[in-house]
């Protein structure tokens, strides 16, 4: 008998509630492990754009994007795994929400790199990464905005990506938007492109169902 098989998606979120934690309690580490551009440049500390993303900057932060990563990311990670076999489907998962998150930290690293007083953390990028990979598997599903609206989710993307360019050009509330933006786009494109390598029927599929519309 097989024991029950714990998804990724709860050992990320579990991995990053004990780092950020310790992050809370522990300055040294908080300090080694959030993006400091300055360092990355000065020193090739490049593992900052990977550990960055498991530091939160308070326990409203942390919630946020662990919840949204578990209703999302379980979703994601089910579909690859049901198309490319349990394997393939996790390190397809991985791919996306990792390389969500350091693309995500790639504009801060690309205007702050000569600001030695900037800093940077959260999984925010990874978790736009992996909300936009399933608004493009699944457009048409319902997202729930503050738990009353009722949108779909490619229109709550979009709707997203404005809101995201918008408040990154006003700037003054100390939120990296650049990083959800960045993030987002890559987790988008990551998932198209793996359909249309690994699978073009399926690729296909999926479009078919975006340009089908909400009443296929």
């Amino acid at each position: 008998m097989g024991g029950v098989q714990i998804s990724l998606t709860l050992i990320i979120i579990i991995f990053t509630c004990i780092i950020s934690y310790q992050g809370f309690n522990n300055p040294q580490l908080r300090n080694n492990f959030l993006m400091r551009p300055a360092s990355v440049k000065e020193f090739g500390q490049y593992y900052r754009f990977i550990t960055s993303g498991f530091l939160h900057g308070s326990w409203l932060h942390l919630g946020i994007n662990m919840f949204v990563l578990y209703q999302f990311g379980e979703q994601l990670e089910f579909t690859l795994q049901q198309h490319f076999g349990g394997l393939a489907g996790r390190l397809f998962f991985l791919l996306i929400y990792l390389g969500s998150i350091i693309f995500g930290a790639l504009p801060s690293f690309i205007k702050h790199g000569n600001n030695q007083y900037y800093t940077a953390l959260g999984a925010s990028g990874g978790v736009a990464g992996v909300l936009f990979a399933c608004s493009f598997l699944y457009p048409w599903s319902i997202l729930w905005l503050y738990f009353v609206v009722p949108i779909p989710y490619i229109i709550g993307g979009i709707l997203y990506l404005f809101y995201e360019s918008y408040m990154d050009k006003k700037g003054g509330d100390n939120v990296a938007h650049d990083a959800h933006l960045s993030g987002a786009i890559f987790g988008y494109v990551s998932i198209v492109v793996i359909f249309l390598i690994m699978s073009p029927n399926l690729f296909q599929a999926y479009l078919q169902r975006l340009l089908n519309g909400p009443f296929s």
